[in-house]
């Protein structure tokens, strides 16, 4: 899958990218080297082309990669961004679950998915335990999961 279409799936689908290369079977260096080019995350956001006088910065999106910690607690959140122009091929994992919820932290074109629950009802629980005082909530709906990863009716 070109990543064009990964920009289209929907928000909190896990998507893989790869460059096409078998891992390497020894040496830790290139390993690690070959795993930044070949892995998978969540996507959290999607950014339209941007023009800010004669510079255009091209559209792309952004996937937590994981997180890094000790202890019950988060120290490092990692993220990829990505251009639809990469010449990495992208597919889709996994879609969200109808009936999901999605935590955005703001409302708006700009917002990020922070957190993906099972349901409405854990989503309102999970903010209580986190501060994210604008955060907005959004049903994970057939329809849109449908329509998001060109399952189903187009896109309007």
């Amino acid at each position: 899958m070109s990543p064009h279409p990964a920009f289209l799936a929907p928000i909190g689908s896990v998507l893989a990218w790869s460059d096409g290369t078998p891992p390497p079977e020894r040496h830790a260096k290139k390993l690690s080297a070959w795993r930044s080019r070949n892995s998978s995350g969540r996507l959290v956001s999607r950014q339209g082309e941007y023009r800010r006088g004669s510079m255009i910065i091209p559209a792309g999106f952004r996937l937590h990669e994981g997180d890094h910690g000790a202890g019950g607690g988060i120290a490092i959140r990692v993220y990829r961004s990505f251009s639809i122009d990469s010449s990495l091929s992208f597919s889709i994992v996994e879609v969200p679950a109808v009936g999901s919820c999605c935590v955005f932290d703001r409302a708006g074109e700009n917002a990020e998915l922070v957190h993906l629950a099972t349901t409405r009802e854990a989503a309102k629980e999970w903010l209580t335990r986190h501060g994210y005082p604008s955060a907005v909530l959004e049903d994970v709906t057939a329809d849109e999961v449908a329509s998001n990863a060109g399952q189903g009716r187009a896109k309007a």
